[in-house]
């Protein structure tokens, strides 16, 4: 028995012997820990990596702090530090054994992500940023308590735990230029309001919908999403025969499209001959997305003919045909006779047209847009629309066109997978949002929906549930969730019209409802011509103010009026605010514009409004039973009612009328 016991006692201290001397071979925090960070001030935060399996590890911050942890079987670990006020500079150092790893000039303040698509991407500077002022800000923007981390494009079907990224930096006039304006501008109120260091991290990309930011298991729940979300997800196989089946599943679906749009007639573009019967084509002006006209909201290809009539100078001269920037991308016919074609969206078309291909008399110009996602049609103004002479003489093209409806995506079978696309379903949250996860954030900003627009009655749904989704996987409670309501964008429209701006901009407004929102209103600060509007200093400033107010309770107005109720007083709607503050008023100095009023018949006329102490009396002589009042109810409405802080008031309407975007 004592032999027995005397064994085991043995082979118990061997076992520790061997254990003590088992060496760690290597350490790797995770690629957000780099010299520069910041990391989150009066916090627990979480420190991870990898490591050798069972590895113990010891977590120092040279501001007094002290964890230790071991890695699990498959090397993972994660340890929370405690961390106190704001200050720096710091260190953290990371050992296991022999191996020290340290990071210094570390900062305790507070860190945001920054994400959206490509006005939260726009930098300071770069070749197709036009930031207002940016020189003078770049020169200026020496700020070594704020911190810069940008997390490089990347897309990805299942859930990775690796970014690109060229680490934390220094903000200073070099590493400001290529960082988001927006983060940026917001980073620097919050810095001088607060006085601390403030570290932004920044995950974006242009023109990508809400839908790619989202998980896998938040999508599931959502019926319009749930069939991709799996076919995504299902996808293991190598890159070389996915890439196969993309092009095979590319080839048929380019089969179906053609038999699925009647504009085609096998080989034979059918919409595109000179003397096909349009008779019965829908008239429409342009420039115009199809979804404000009785095309409808789908996204595939809408086409566009219109007949001109040419003198013999014009006709025997040499002939350029310029029309605005399609979305997404267009295909162009003059006289049955191919002239152009461009995938790249947003650009104004310039086409040459061949020599002998125009006649005297009647012409025929044919138009084909394919859309992908968001809104499909024409952008840019009138003016942009010509057909010009190298003799001087220009023709508008503008008005009088005829069109009629291509294919609809929803009758199209196969979706092919792309390995670079980033507009589907979960990629970009797999690939940039999952692998910040957990890192101790404070909280989020946002601009986007540009791109989900066609969809607004959807993103109502879908934002809500991103916002959610976000908050569920960082597992840090309801953090402020702050947001860019988009700006105005486009060509104004003449008359009261149902809108997919307006009706995305109510969907941004509806996700208010939700815990520890904000919301930034930009309809008085967009570009007609430009949907990358150069004032992203009110942006981020807009946004700092819902911070400082919300999340730092400082006692500062930081929302412009938003409708709250209404009574209707014989022909007048008077109209209630919250966040008026301390009065209501016109930002120009100028009579009360950008209400629209309806009677039962649903038909919106332009209104008069006057300010009447903190509410808004409406009405119009052309209706007499007033039923709804809408306000800013367009892409790029004229409307000019502020608060006292300045702050524009959020586009509303009264009523619940079915919109264009709803099913």
């Amino acid at each position: 028995m004592k032999s027995k016991r005397l064994l085991i006692g043995m082979f118990a201290v061997t076992l520790m012997i061997a254990s003590s001397c088992t060496k760690t071979t290597f350490v790797e925090p995770d690629q957000l820990f780099t010299d520069n960070l910041v990391l989150q001030q009066n916090s627990k935060v979480n420190i991870w990596g990898i490591a050798d399996p069972g590895a113990k590890l010891t977590i120092k911050g040279s501001w007094g702090s002290q964890t230790s942890c071991s890695a699990d079987k498959s090397g993972k670990w994660l340890a929370k530090l405690a961390t106190t006020e704001a200050g720096g500079p710091y260190e953290l150092s990371i050992s296991s054994g022999k191996i020290n790893r340290t990071f210094t000039n570390l900062m305790l303040g507070e860190v945001w992500v920054c994400s959206g698509q490509s006005n939260m991407e726009m930098p300071l500077l770069g070749n197709w940023a036009h930031v207002n002022n940016a020189e003078q800000e770049a020169a200026t923007a020496d700020y070594p308590a704020i911190r810069l981390f940008t997390v490089q494009k990347n897309i990805a079907f299942n859930q990775i735990d690796t970014i690109g990224t060229q680490g934390w930096q220094v903000c200073d006039s070099n590493t400001v230029k290529d960082f988001s304006a927006t983060a940026y501008f917001f980073g620097r109120k919050l810095h001088k309001k607060l006085d601390v260091p403030i570290g932004l991290i920044h995950t974006s990309w242009g023109g990508t919908v809400a839908e790619a930011w989202t998980s896998k298991q938040a999508l599931l729940q959502m019926p319009d999403f749930a069939e991709q979300v799996e076919k995504i997800s299902s996808l293991d196989a190598s890159r070389d025969s996915l890439m196969k089946k993309f092009e095979a599943d590319t080839r048929k679906m380019m089969q179906e499209i053609a038999a699925a749009d009647p504009g085609f007639e096998g080989t034979n573009v059918r919409f595109a001959a000179p003397d096909l019967d349009d008779s019965n084509w829908m008239p429409i002006d342009f420039p115009k997305l199809w979804e404000e006209t009785g095309l409808g909201n789908y996204d595939g290809s809408g086409w566009f003919r219109k007949t001109i009539m040419l003198t013999v100078a014009v006709a025997e001269s040499e002939l350029t045909l310029y029309y605005g920037a399609p979305d997404d991308y267009d295909e162009a016919w003059f006289n049955g006779v191919k002239v152009g074609e461009n995938k790249e969206w947003g650009k104004q078309r310039v086409y040459k047209i061949p020599k002998g291909v125009a006649r005297v008399g009647k012409n025929v110009i044919t138009l084909r847009v394919y859309d992908y996602t968001g809104g499909g049609g024409f952008m840019g103004e009138p003016k942009d629309y010509q057909l010009v002479s190298d003799k001087g003489i220009s023709i508008s093209l503008a008005k009088g066109w005829k069109a009629k409806k291509g294919f609809d995506f929803e009758d199209i079978a196969t979706r092919p997978v792309s390995l670079f696309d980033p507009n589907q379903p979960t990629v970009l949250y797999n690939a940039m949002i999952h692998p910040l996860i957990p890192y101790t954030i404070q909280g989020a900003i946002w601009y986007q929906g540009e791109s989900n627009a066609g969809r607004a009655f959807q993103y109502r749904d879908l934002f809500k549930t991103m916002i959610q989704d976000w908050r569920s996987n960082w597992n840090q409670g309801d953090f402020p969730f702050y947001f860019v309501q988009l700006a105005s964008y486009m060509p104004r429209n003449e008359n009261p019209i149902d809108d997919t701006w307006a009706e995305l901009r109510e969907a941004q407004t509806l996700a208010l409802e939700l815990p520890n929102t904000g919301m930034a209103v930009t309809i008085d600060i967009g570009d007609a011509k430009d949907i990358h509007p150069g004032n992203k200093q009110d942006v981020g400033k807009r946004l700092a103010l819902n911070a400082l107010a919300k999340t730092y309770r400082m006692e500062i107005p930081y929302s412009g009026p938003m409708y709250q109720s209404h009574e209707i007083k014989g022909n007048s709607f008077e109209l209630s605010f919250d966040f008026v503050y301390e009065g209501l008023s016109t930002s120009d100095g100028r009579k009360l514009t950008g209400f629209a009023i309806a009677g039962a018949d649903k038909k919106f006329y332009w209104a008069e409004a006057k300010i009447n102490g903190n509410k808004v009396m409406v009405s119009s002589a052309k209706v007499l039973e007033p039923v709804a009042v809408r306000y800013a109810w367009s892409s790029n409405p004229e409307c000019n009612l502020v608060n006292s802080a300045g702050l524009p008031t959020s586009p509303f309407r009264t009523d619940n009328w079915r919109g264009i975007t709803q099913p």
